[in-house]
């Protein structure tokens, strides 16, 4: 048949379908492994299976390179994985970005589902964050109440600026019921406007242990927040959902302590060295102004301004010159010019011809100048018009020229 496409058409066609279906680029797939080998180019390939069906997966050695166990046959995991087709062998199959363990799974799928809810709403837009506040005088800390926390950030905060004020509000950090306390707390501090900025601190710990930050009503207090917020929670590797939502994240309690308020004694250098470059900004500011006002002392104008107003009277006198010369020499040439026309109007003019002893000859009823015996009768009265005066004549006779009268 002369339509009959290729087994490569057809896998191709298959893959691109497969690769524009964005439900298959980024899902989330939970089953037990099975036919498990890790290859020696540190590739893992193996088998998702469930009670009815199942999947081959690869997940190679650039994404595998930081799981944190060991995969094995019979363990139960949830994958994170893009679904696509092997085009050589015409078989699709997962390519695993991320393996968790199934107990781990669940709370892990939860954490990127409200992530990417929160992420849509505009809860991380860099553009929301506001400013941490340069030595705030009051610093608001939600933390256990006991616990190394509270005491690394006090030994921090004593260290780099004795005279801080720190107020503390006491929140469970874990449990159950450890978020909506979480929430009011921060909600609270904005009530009371205890502070110029927020430190929400806890320590290290697991998933489990640090989910009560991962919930959605922590997040929502944290973004309606007017006080700026630093999250510290747990350790530099854990991320939970109120780093994101927060206004700056600290890898650990110590470091909000460091972000939150400066060295003092760096402060102090920072002050002297901008007071002496203040000082030297006058002073060069001022000398910049003296010479300035000894050049303006020093100018000709100054000491000798009538000077000027002799220079300018020479000006003035040479230009009346130049005036007076041009004048005379313009007055001659049109002198001339005027001469030349008067010469040409009379050459030109009727009287002249007159002077040459013509005539105008006109009739006395139209006074229109006769150039035509034809334009006039016998015994018709005409006028003409001599150099000295006119005569009143009367045509007594007609003569055509080359004819008879």
């Amino acid at each position: 048949m002369e339509n009959a496409v290729s087994v490569s058409q057809v896998n191709r066609y298959i893959k691109l379908l497969m690769d524009c279906d964005t439900f298959l680029e980024d899902i989330w797939i939970k089953g037990e492994i099975s036919n498990f080998k890790h290859h020696y180019t540190g590739h893992m390939y193996f088998t998702l299976k469930d009670e009815e069906s199942l999947i081959k997966c690869v997940m190679f050695k650039g994404q595998n390179a930081n799981i944190k166990f060991m995969p094995q046959n019979g363990m139960k995991v949830v994958i994170r994985a893009r679904v696509s087709v092997f085009e050589r062998d015409g078989q699709y199959q997962c390519y695993v970005k991320e393996i968790i363990e199934y107990g781990v799974g669940n709370l892990h799928v939860e954490f990127e589902r409200l992530k990417k809810k929160l992420s849509e709403k505009g809860y991380f837009e860099k553009e929301g964050k506001k400013k941490i506040p340069y030595m705030p005088k009051n610093i608001v800390v939600l933390t256990s109440k006991t616990g190394a926390v509270i005491r690394d950030i006090l030994n921090v905060l004593g260290r780099r600026y004795p005279n801080f004020r720190l107020k503390l509000l006491p929140i469970p950090v874990q449990g159950k019921n450890a978020a909506p306390l979480i929430a009011r707390a921060i909600t609270l501090a904005n009530e009371k406007k205890l502070g110029d900025v927020i430190i929400l601190a806890r320590g290290g710990g697991s998933l489990e242990e640090l989910w009560a930050f991962n919930e959605e009503v922590v997040a929502d207090s944290i973004f309606s927040s007017q006080i700026p917020i630093i999250s510290a929670i747990g350790h530099e590797t854990d991320f939970t959902i109120s780093d994101f939502v927060a206004d700056l994240r600290a890898p650990t309690p110590s470091a909000a302590a460091e972000l939150v308020m400066p060295e003092k004694m760096q402060v102090k250098n920072n002050i002297d060295v901008l007071n002496v470059r203040m000082r030297n900004a006058i002073l060069n500011r001022i000398n910049a102004q003296k010479d300035k006002l000894n050049n303006i002392k020093n100018r000709k104008v100054l000491k000798g301004p009538f000077d000027i107003i002799y220079q300018y009277r020479l000006q003035l006198d040479v230009l009346n010159k130049y005036l007076e010369k041009n004048e005379k020499e313009y007055l001659k040439k049109k002198r001339i010019d005027l001469k030349t026309l008067i010469g040409k109007v009379n050459a030109l003019s009727p009287l002249a011809v007159l002077a040459r002893g013509y005539s105008i000859l006109k009739e006395e009823d139209t006074n229109k100048i006769v150039t035509s015996v034809n334009s006039v009768r016998q015994n018709s009265k005409v006028v003409v018009t001599l150099k000295d005066g006119e005569l009143m004549c009367d045509v007594r006779k007609i003569v055509v020229k080359g004819g008879k009268g």
